[in-house]
């Protein structure tokens, strides 16, 4: 992630937008088939709970690498009635740099192969959905993510991680690296029968991976508070911070004394470690903490109003750096966007989605919650699986 200034776009440079032009599903969720034909201002989908709405944000997730925003295994996408038939999920996109056509979908399965999924950009096969990081720029918020602030640290870890990748493609091959020579050295700690050289190999890779994922934590940590200190949004500021071992130390020491700290905590824990199952510290102990600056007030000790109030600030923050980092604007899902937001900061997050540019996808119960958007959205209405334009 290199540097980069922090200047708001101003109407005669703002970045253009991504924007998707048409999306098809076919056998996912609760679709059979269907295709929605849309403009780059904001979608708004409405409908009863349990129509469809999250599953057509779900499906937009998928055109970014990862597994979306449920984290659901490729089987639970199947639609039921159509097992036979592999799901697939398809958009149209104008980009800055021209349209771009990205189909994704679960591979056909045959007796002795393992369930994948394929990615085609522009009508070539990809090596993999990491493909996707460079053309597409997406995030979002959904109910689950309310709790998030009052969760423990490991949801508000891997919250923070998913925020990096987005910018740094390579954290997560550095976490993934990070986490397997953690369950190898607690493999063979178990077992009892590992040299003292070979865990000090493990030990050594854990220490270097886990200052750079440290240090790449620490960037997105400073970048964010530079945009959050100059948002004017009418949402409770909040102040982030990521801790830990290696976070903690990084502030004033040198990335090699931070590796040789780490290297001789995991040797004092071997013992520890071999009886608990667990490793007492490193880069998967790290926490991102909320505080809630006006009152001063620790995220989960705030009521749930607040908590959701904070989550979006950040949000708001990260699709501006998000916009900033890309030169696009990306897109943008809230799913049942408007519980726990009075009428006042409903209309307050509207026009901070206005003013950013993204093509944002927003769902709720109530087409009333967002007569705000009714000038210049498209409304949708979602009904067991089926999609009508109002």
């Amino acid at each position: 992630m290199g540097a980069f200034k922090l200047h708001a776009p101003t109407a005669s440079n703002a970045p253009a937008a991504l924007a998707i032009g048409k999306l098809s599903l076919f056998s996912f969720r609760n679709y059979t088939e269907v295709r929605i034909h849309c403009d780059a201002a904001p979608i708004v989908l409405v409908g009863a709970n349990g129509g469809g709405k999250t599953n057509l944000l779900e499906a937009i997730s998928l055109l970014a690498p990862g597994r979306g925003l449920r984290r659901a295994l490729l089987a639970d996408l199947q639609n039921r009635t159509l097992s036979s038939e592999p799901w697939g999920v398809a958009a149209d996109l104008d980009t800055p740099d021209g349209p771009l056509v990205i189909g994704t979908g679960r591979a056909p399965c045959s007796e002795g192969t393992q369930d994948h999924r394929l990615v085609h950009i522009n009508g070539q096969p990809a090596r993999s959905a990491n493909a996707l990081a460079e053309p597409i720029a997406l995030t979002w918020i959904t109910p689950e993510m309310d709790r998030l602030v009052g969760e423990g640290a490991t949801a508000r870890r891997k919250f923070l991680d998913r925020l990096v990748y987005s910018f740094d493609p390579a954290h997560g091959a550095r976490v993934r690296r990070y986490d397997k020579a953690m369950r190898e050295r607690l493999r063979l700690l178990r077992e009892g029968r590992a040299e003292a050289v070979w865990l000090a190999g493990l030990e050594s890779d854990m220490a270097q991976t886990a200052v750079a994922i440290a240090a790449a934590r620490l960037h997105m940590i400073r970048h964010l508070r530079t945009v959050l200190a100059e948002s004017d949004d009418p949402f409770p500021r909040p102040l982030i911070a990521a801790r830990g071992t290696a976070e903690d130390q990084l502030t004033d020491h040198p990335a090699l004394q931070v590796e040789d700290t780490l290297r001789a905590a995991f040797a004092r824990a071997r013992s520890d470690d071999a009886q608990h199952g667990t490793c007492a510290v490193g880069a998967h102990r790290s926490d991102l903490r909320i505080t809630h600056r006006a009152k001063n007030c620790p995220a989960e000790s705030c009521s749930t109003g607040e908590q959701k109030a904070l989550l979006i600030a950040l949000m708001l923050a990260y699709v501006r750096l998000l916009t900033i980092q890309r030169d696009m604007a990306p897109l943008f899902l809230l799913d049942d966007i408007a519980a726990h937001l009075d009428s006042c900061r409903r209309a307050a997050l509207f026009d901070a989605l206005r003013a950013l540019g993204c093509q944002a996808w927003l769902t709720g119960t109530d087409q009333d919650d967002f007569a705000a958007l009714a000038p210049y959205a498209q409304f949708f209405r979602v009904t067991d699986g089926q999609v009508t334009l109002l």
